[in-house]
């Protein structure tokens, strides 16, 4: 049963979304509230171009269709499932939790849960670190244009020079600079990962906190009810379901060796908390986000109990497998 119940960083962002349903930040502490996290994004993405090594990057770039194939997975197949998906809106899906399941396609995968799955079911794990980076890397810059195009082409939202100016100082500048430091300080980055972690999640926290504090103060709660979270929840499972289908189908015909299949799978079929929640404070800077993070924190947990039982089931195939071998 451990593997069904949410991890603590899962619980810690239930309870902001209490804290924030008891007590929302409001007034001048919300204002304070706000440049803190306007400063933590920044670090957290600076961070995030310390720690990605270049040279793994680049190597990552010589199993071209691989790499390839995830991209395309992340930031093609995935947003037009988001797109196929507004046709149940309005009349099925309120406009707000489309808007936040339309977000969760257009996100970059993951990088540490990518890894680890990848790892626990005998995967390549070299190419998975090579996808995972790569994908955050397009992500700064192709998660707002796919916002741009999408949102703006269904009239849900405009997108302003101010957010571009945003989206550059905030997530963009902060990044490359730490991709331009990582030479120097990119190994003791790594290094402190136990020091460090605490920070990047408190950074997500704080935005989450916000982000509720604001949809609270709104009346998030008076339109939504537990009738849309179950809606949130069967359709996050129902995304999940058919792009693991499709990456599993797609890279065999794409004839991939089982190791690079399973990195597939795994980078192909998941959305990053860590870069969605801030990148949302910067992308829809002025409005109430609290229903757009909502599907991505469900989205979250789902992702990682599914993801967690397919790695255990193929690496205790594999097992049963190669003790069967030396018997034929």
């Amino acid at each position: 049963m451990r593997r069904f119940l949410p991890d603590l960083f899962t619980t810690l962002l239930v309870l902001c979304v209490v804290l924030a349903s008891v007590l929302p930040a409001t007034g001048g502490a919300a204002d304070i509230l706000s440049q803190a996290a306007v400063v933590a994004i920044g670090l957290l993405f600076f961070l995030h171009g310390a720690r990605l090594s270049t040279d793994v990057v680049i190597a990552g770039f010589l199993h071209w269709r691989l790499q390839l194939f995830i991209l395309v997975m992340t930031f093609a197949v995935f947003p037009a499932i988001g797109v196929a998906l507004g046709f149940l809106s309005p009349w099925l899906v309120p406009q707000p939790l489309y808007l936040g399941l339309l977000y969760v396609c257009v996100l970059p995968s993951t990088v540490q849960s990518s890894i680890a799955f990848t790892s626990m079911a005998g995967g390549n794990v070299p190419a998975a670190i090579c996808a995972a980076s790569a994908s955050n890397i397009f992500g700064i810059v192709l998660t707002p244009l796919l916002v741009a195009a999408l949102f703006s082409a269904g009239g849900h939202i405009g997108f302003s020079g101010d957010i571009l100016v945003k989206i550059m100082t905030q997530l963009f500048l902060p990044f490359v600079a730490g991709q331009l430091l990582q030479p120097f300080i990119g190994n003791w980055v790594r290094a402190r990962k136990q020091l460090l972690t605490p920070f990047d999640r408190g950074s997500i926290l704080l935005v989450v906190y916000l982000a509720f504090s604001d949809a609270v103060v709104e009346g998030i709660w008076k339109t939504l009810d537990l009738k849309d979270l179950g809606l949130i929840i069967a359709l996050d499972c129902a995304i999940l379901a058919l792009v693991l289908t499709i990456t599993t189908i797609g890279s065999r015909l794409f004839g991939f060796r089982q190791g690079d299949r399973i990195a597939a799978i795994f980078c192909g079929s998941k959305k990053s908390l860590a870069s969605g929640v801030p990148m949302a404070n910067v992308i829809f800077a002025g409005q109430s986000i609290g229903a757009i993070v909502l599907p991505l924190m469900i989205f979250h947990q789902i992702q990682l109990i599914v993801c967690a039982w397919i790695a255990r089931s193929i690496a205790e195939r594999a097992k049963a497998a190669a003790r069967v071998a030396p018997v034929a």
